[in-house]
């Protein structure tokens, strides 16, 4: 039998063994306490001697605010910026392996595209006044700064604010090189963030050679051409090795607007221009004004190139269509496009005249135009005002909220699902999910039919159509079906035209209207052809045909709806005297984007105007300035040419009366705008005159062949 002592003893070794590690924790914490008590407190002694107060502690508290709020914003910069470094993963130094011409529809060169056409001089090789010119205009502390000049930027804020106006530029030339590799010319805060940057991230991977290199190989300088060498070549036809003085100051003046100080289009501008890079060079301390005396005295002279401007916008969007169809190892390309010289003419006159005479009116500063030819062809491609300016084009590559322009992917839709346009539909309030859209006038419609909700342009009605019949999806796929490339979203908004899209989508979408409900014929190349004179691709051959995307049935009820737009609807300005105009306008929320895209037997051409940075136009709606832009275009582009009509479209639906009206109505603005824009015209034959010359061409191909003469020798001895 065990002996009950023995389990006490050992409880009572376990307590005590407790109670030991207890005391050990207890007198460890309170030295650790202490200890650390002992060390604050000489922390805090140390501290007073550093201790201020007055107006030193009130520079101490606002310093120590500002490290904290900076790092703070570094940090948040730093998020904005990450997405541009994936740009660099790539091949970024490489401009591909393309070299292209482009020919217009006539087989008249109008450009070059791809990797520099002429060998790149090393800056090593550029004569001194060369270097010293760009230098001393665009950034005199190159090599100086870490890509972003603190200094010159400051000492242009100040001028700037001296001049009232901007009349010195703070971008270093690594800021500018990052721009012209990575980024568009888009004017926003994002923008500038990545900028900032990539040129801190260019400093730290470039020498300052390399930089200078790449700024002088890539610029745009206009007339088309891209790098200080070419454009050497194309203003005086010399290389760069062989500039003077006089010229290198005009080439370094292009840098900041090279349309604006193109020599071959303006050179008393340019030569001005190149006066002021003379006095820079001098203010710089590169030279002193006897050395620049000649160069002022003896301004250079260039090569006559004549006034046709580069059509740069469809050139960019030409070469990226050759980048997609061309054949692995067929880069050395001539290009033969669809571009037409005078419609694109008439393209950019319109946009610029109307933005000249009624731009500060409604606070309007952009504008892009794309026209579609009946038979699938861009003819023209307005992407900007200036090209100079800013390269990034609005017509291809801007993602502009659409508005009311929209809604004919709604109609189509609902024309495919049975619906008519005399189909009767409440125009009346309507919630979906929360939302509430208003109509434009604010009030409600009642029941209306279809074409009467689209001529007036009723917002509820597509709504309704798309809550209670159609869903989102159908209406997103014919959208997409319809040759609409731009992400679409899949919100019950989007029937209001809340997705962004291109000027290219929508003028290709409406061109299905035109081209009796047919996709897919869209194209700016017919053909390529090697160095050597091989065809590799050839769009008659080699494209996909076209295919039907609207029944008959649908497109004549859309046709029919689109007709009574311009006739009794939104875009009266819009309409042509003798010739029936389809189409539809779009304004956004807060007036930010205007649309009117419209079409004719011969023509789809899209037309937007807004701002850059997103900011309200004032109160312009589709039916103003884009009606008259399109309408003005479209006077110009059916002179002479036989007249095709709407697929559909067999008569005027809508009241004699009313389309005798509208057609007088329309005969006067059309004309009295023809008048005005007559003399800024290219020259065009009268429709009796090209009649004329079309009915003595087909004489001649009906007259018989006439028997071959009789030889003079016969005729003597008869």
């Amino acid at each position: 039998m065990a002996s009950p002592s023995k389990p006490r003893k050992r409880r009572g070794r376990i307590a005590s063994a407790a109670l030991a590690v207890d005391a050990w924790l207890d007198s460890s914490l309170y030295e650790i306490s202490f200890k650390a008590r002992e060390f604050w407190e000489a922390a805090t002694i140390f501290s007073r001697r550093f201790r201020v107060h007055g107006w030193r502690r009130a520079i101490i508290e606002v310093l120590s605010e500002g490290f904290t709020m900076g790092a703070g914003g570094f940090v948040v910069l730093l998020a904005l910026a990450m997405p541009a470094f994936d740009i660099t993963a790539g091949d970024w130094r490489s401009q591909g392996d393309f070299a292209v011409t482009f020919l217009d529809r006539y087989g008249n060169e109008i450009g070059q595209r791809g990797i520099i056409q002429r060998d790149s001089v090393p800056v090593d090789e550029m004569p001194d006044i060369v270097i010293k010119s760009v230098l001393a205009t665009e950034d005199r502390r190159f090599f100086d700064h870490y890509g972003i000049d603190i200094l010159g930027l400051s000492r242009a804020l100040f001028e700037n604010m001296r001049a009232n106006s901007v009349v010195q530029g703070g971008s270093s030339i690594t800021q500018q090189l990052a721009k012209n590799l990575f980024l568009s010319n888009e004017r926003t805060l994002e923008r500038k963030i990545k900028e900032a940057f990539l040129s801190l991230w260019l400093e730290a991977n470039l020498s300052k050679k390399e930089i200078l290199q790449l700024y002088l190989d890539r610029a745009y300088m206009g007339g088309g051409t891209f790098g200080i060498e070419a454009a050497a070549d194309f203003y005086f036809g010399k290389s760069v090795k062989d500039l003077s003085l006089a010229e290198a100051a005009m080439l370094a003046g292009l840098f900041k607007a090279p349309t604006k100080y193109a020599p071959h289009i303006n050179l008393p501008a340019a030569r001005a221009r190149a006066n002021v890079v003379l006095s820079n060079l001098v203010d710089a301390g590169f030279m002193i004004e006897g050395q620049v005396l000649q160069a002022r005295l003896h301004p250079a002279d260039v090569v006559d190139r004549g006034e046709q401007k580069s059509p740069d916008y469809f050139l960019d969007w030409a070469f990226d269509e050759v980048k997609k169809i061309a054949k692995p190892g067929q880069h050395s390309l001539v290009a033969h496009t669809t571009f037409d010289a005078n419609i694109q003419k008439a393209a950019e006159e319109s946009v610029e005249f109307h933005l000249r005479q009624f731009g500060k009116e409604y606070n309007v500063t952009e504008g892009a135009v794309v026209v579609i030819e009946t038979n699938g062809a861009v003819r023209a491609i307005v992407g900007g005002r200036d090209y100079g300016t800013s390269q990034f084009n609005r017509a291809t590559k801007a993602l502009r909220q659409t508005g009311s322009s929209f809604k004919p992917y709604v109609y189509a839709t609902a024309m495919e699902h049975g619906f008519t346009p005399d189909s009767v539909v409440s125009g009346g309030a309507i919630t979906w999910g929360g939302w509430s859209p208003h109509n434009y006038n604010g009030g409600s419609a009642g029941n209306v039919t279809l074409i009467t909700a689209i001529a007036k342009s009723i917002n509820t009605v597509p709504v309704r159509l798309a809550k209670d019949y159609l869903s989102i999806g159908p209406i997103k796929a014919m959208a997409e079906s319809m040759g609409v490339e731009s992400p679409l979203e899949s919100h019950k908004t989007m029937v209001l035209g809340t997705s962004g899209m291109t000027v290219m989508d929508q003028a290709t979408g409406y061109s299905v209207f035109a081209q009796n409900g047919f996709v897919g014929s869209r194209h700016g190349i017919t053909q390529l052809v090697t160095r050597t004179g091989d065809v590799v691709y050839d769009w008659a051959k080699d494209a996909p045909p076209p295919h039907r995307v609207l029944s008959e049935k649908a497109l004549k009820y859309m046709n029919t709806m689109l007709a009574a737009v311009p006739a009794i609807g939104t875009a009266r300005r819009a309409q042509l005297p003798n010739i029936v105009v389809a189409g539809k306008t779009g304004t956004t929320q807060s007036y930010r984007d205007a649309w009117f895209v419209g079409f004719t037997g011969n023509y789809t051409a899209a037309v937007w105007l807004g701002n850059d940075d997103f900011t309200p136009t004032n109160k312009m709606t589709g039916g103003t300035l884009p009606a008259m832009v399109w309408q003005r275009l479209m006077v110009y582009a059916h002179q002479n040419i036989d007249l095709k009509p709407i697929p559909g479209l067999d008569h005027p639906w809508v009241d004699p009366e009313v389309a005798a009206k509208a057609e007088e109505a329309a005969k006067k603005e059309a004309d009295a705008a023809a008048a005005q824009a007559e003399a800024e015209r290219p020259p065009v034959l009268s429709s009796r005159t090209s009649q004329t010359l079309r009915d003595m061409t087909k004489a001649f191909q009906a007259a018989p062949v006439l028997d071959a003469p009789t030889p003079p020798e016969t005729l003597s001895a008869l």
